[in-house]
């Protein structure tokens, strides 16, 4: 098993990772019931899709030698009705602008991110756009 997640309550949750011991608490959001105090678990899944890209791209990483230590992202998950669900999630990518990277590591970075596995698991009608700022 993975994880194991409770019902606390209140629209709420802990999610406990079995192997470390590590939580995560859950609250519905405002606009569903909720009281928006905690992430919901659609931003979990807008949040682990740009978690999976910098994961993946931090493995591709250690074969080619390439740092983004202190890359960032900006999350925004945008809901849709009928039925309610995630429409798309925004990712804005910026990296440190310390060093340029080459074409060739770019390519490799790029190709990284859009090829995690959260990216190929969702929905092709969950619309997701990525932006990414390369230093100048």
């Amino acid at each position: 098993m993975t994880s194991k997640v409770t019902y606390t309550g209140d629209l709420r949750t802990t999610c406990t990772h079995l192997r470390s011991g590590s939580t995560i608490e859950t609250d519905a959001p405002v606009d569903n019931h909720g009281k928006g105090e905690r992430f919901s678990p659609t931003d979990l899944l807008a949040t682990a899709l740009a978690s999976c890209m910098v994961t993946t791209m931090g493995i591709a990483c250690l074969t080619h030698n390439i740092n983004i230590d202190g890359m960032e992202c900006d999350v925004e998950k945008i809901m849709v009705a009928n039925p309610r669900k995630v429409g798309e999630v925004k990712i804005d990518m910026r990296f440190p602008q310390s060093k340029p990277f080459t074409d060739k590591e770019k390519k490799i970075l790029e190709t990284a991110a859009i090829n995690c596995p959260i990216m190929e698991s969702l929905h092709p009608d969950c619309k997701k756009t990525l932006n990414i700022t390369w230093p100048a």
